[in-house]
């Protein structure tokens, strides 16, 4: 269901540590409802995993661009998105949280899961407002499944555009920028 287990994490922490030593950007699509809950995952170390995936984000010296392709769920998408751009196909959600565990913790009912979606404020149009998402991909009629070869298209053009912003940046430049950015947010709100 595509969700990472420790493994997984671990080999993005190779990548980018690859990526990093030869001056090469990360591109990371995200599309999961977070990190493996089970027993498996957490005696091998999936918070620990999760936790060193995101620093290693914040470290490393070229450009990160993350887009939500569909569902960007809790530390498990976290991890892969913590980017100096973030973009969202206009129909994702992208949250730290999903609606039904932000239900059961808030109000003990996870049959609240609407008013916690809203509370959120979870979609790519509140996440841009709120300035986590840089940029919002429009999507065929119908979603993004209804035309892959437009969709793809769509991406790959606001990749190439977040890369190019990106491109004369030092190393020193990009990641100060990037921590900045996740130092920064929760300083916007939006009106409930």
């Amino acid at each position: 269901f595509g969700m990472a287990r420790p493994e997984g994490y671990r080999k993005a922490i190779r990548l980018m540590e690859m990526a990093d030593k030869f001056g090469l950007p990360v591109i990371s699509l995200v599309d999961t409802p977070g990190a493996y809950p089970g027993k498996g995952a957490e005696e091998r170390g999936q918070s620990e995993a999760i936790a060193r995936s995101t620093e290693k984000c914040l470290q490393i010296g070229v450009p990160l661009v993350s887009v939500v392709i569909g569902e960007g769920g809790s530390g498990g998408a976290v991890a892969f998105a913590t980017a100096n751009r973030l973009a969202m196909l206009e129909h994702s959600v992208y949250s730290v949280i999903s609606p039904e565990g932000c239900a059961s913790i808030l109000w003990k009912d996870s049959e609240k899961m609407r008013e916690a979606a809203e509370a959120l404020r979870l979609t790519a149009q509140d996440l841009n407002k709120l300035g986590i998402a840089d940029k919002i991909i429009n999507e065929p009629r119908g979603g993004a499944h209804r035309d892959s070869s437009t969709t793809i298209k769509s991406v790959g053009k606001a990749i190439d555009q977040m890369l190019s912003e990106l491109d004369k940046q030092s190393p020193k430049d990009l990641v100060q920028s990037r921590r900045q950015k996740f130092l920064e947010m929760g300083s916007k709100g939006l009106a409930a």
